[in-house]
């Protein structure tokens, strides 16, 4: 998968997971695109790791599973590090 085509899934999978998560998140759609690229990456190491499906095609179901799951589990943790943070400075 070319780095454009990695762009693009990593914005959308960052997007449904904003969407799906619920809560109020911040950033804009360069920290969706940042969010869904982390968790692409995140989801196709561990989909390869523990079930042998990664990120390899654009248009696979799997791929799009992988991506947008890494992007919930970055989503939750950056979460936990800026509700510590902001209720330490409260």
């Amino acid at each position: 998968m070319g780095f454009i085509a990695y762009l693009v899934l990593g914005l959308i999978a960052g997007a449904i997971a904003k969407l799906i998560l619920p809560g109020r998140q911040g950033g804009g759609w360069i920290a969706t695109l940042i969010l869904g690229v982390i968790g692409a990456l995140l989801g196709g190491w561990i989909g390869s790791a523990v079930f042998g499906a990664g990120v390899s095609s654009f248009f696979d179901i799997s791929t799009w599973l992988c991506a947008i799951g890494g992007s919930l589990i970055v989503l939750v943790v950056w979460g936990l590090i800026t509700g510590r943070s902001r209720a330490a400075k409260a």
